[in-house]
């Protein structure tokens, strides 16, 4: 019987559970360094959290644009409400807003500004208005 070539010191008796390659076509045994992962983790977290923040922010704030919108509509629609009219207003059709100097309130009318033969020096044109369907006004 031939003896062992290998000098047992040098060899490892179970090659699977060291840290390192034990022959030239292993696969590299890089340690993990858990500094590194949790920092790289962390940076991707912050990166998205981010993201998903400022996609929130945005969102605010069309909501507030978009109320704020709907508070002057109300407002106006009050305006309107309060405004001397004496006809039923119809779902989409446009009318006037003259504010009337002499009694000092507004009144809505169907009479566009150009078919006066002459608008008394006391009436004043504000603006054209249209009757949407949830009954608010919006100047046209």
């Amino acid at each position: 019987m031939e003896d062992n070539p290998i000098d047992k010191d040098k060899v490892a008796e179970n090659p699977g559970l060291i840290d390192f390659p034990h022959h030239l076509g292993s696969a590299p045994i890089i340690k993990n360094d858990p500094t590194l992962i949790k920092s790289k983790a962390m940076s991707a977290m912050i990166e998205q959290t981010n993201a998903q923040w400022q996609q929130i922010q945005q969102q605010l704030e069309l909501l507030k644009q978009q109320a704020e919108k709907l508070k002057k509509r109300i407002e106006f629609s009050e305006r309107i409400y309060n405004a001397q009219m004496n006809f039923e207003p119809v779902i989409g059709h446009v009318y006037y807003l003259y504010h009337n100097h002499k009694k000092n309130i507004d009144v809505l009318m169907m009479i566009h500004p150009d078919e006066w033969r002459s608008i008394p020096e006391y009436l004043e044109f504000q603006c054209a208005v249209k009757l949407l369907s949830d009954h608010t006004w919006e100047v046209i």
